[in-house]
């Protein structure tokens, strides 16, 4: 088994994130303004089989939209030197030593670019955690995937790369990844 390291080695306890209420104000009115109104129509107007076929899968989206917003209020984030790990209903673990991909995309709102959200996307094995910017402290977990990336020799793709510069976070060339992490993966 190789040796264990420490991307955080600077960390000086576990930290924890969530997501702030007001951060996903908007997804719950965004939620409500759908399910809210294709309900209404289903009980009061009679509609046909096609209609009410429509509007119940619209009703169906904005509850389920609505739910995982729920889930993402309710999952707490924790970073340690060994891992990050989500508690919750959406539960995920990832280890430092065992990430095998590290993704960061931008999502524009608007056609300038201007407005819109990252989200941090991580694998480790089998479990893979998805982290968007509402979170608080999402440019520390970005930092601490982005060190646990390059002690693990991660090439990323071109997209992440220029993410991870937007946010004024340079992949440090010289955090050498040890030698049996070199290759990509242990021997």
């Amino acid at each position: 088994m190789p040796p264990r390291f420490s991307p955080l080695l600077r960390l000086p306890r576990m930290t924890s994130h969530t997501y702030p209420v007001p951060a996903l104000l908007g997804d719950y009115v965004r939620a409500a303004a759908g399910l809210i109104p294709a309900f209404a129509v289903l009980a009061i107007a009679p509609v046909g089989v096609f209609e009410a076929t429509l509007l119940g899968g619209l009703a169906l989206l904005f509850a389920a939209f609505g739910i995982r917003t729920a889930l993402r209020q309710f999952t707490c984030i924790e970073v340690t030197a060994a891992a990050l790990r989500a508690s919750g209903a959406l539960r995920a673990r990832i280890s430092w030593d065992e990430l095998d991909r590290m993704r960061l995309a931008y999502y524009s709102t608007r056609r300038d670019g201007r407005g819109g959200w990252m989200q941090l996307e991580l694998r480790s094995g089998w479990s893979t955690l998805r982290v968007d910017s509402g979170i608080i402290g999402f440019s520390e977990l970005v930092t601490a995937s982005a060190e646990a990336a390059a002690m693990r020799g991660l090439s990323l793709d071109p997209v992440t790369s220029a993410n991870l510069q937007a946010l004024g976070i340079e992949r440090r060339t010289a955090m050498a990844p040890l030698p049996q992490y070199a290759a990509g993966g242990a021997e």
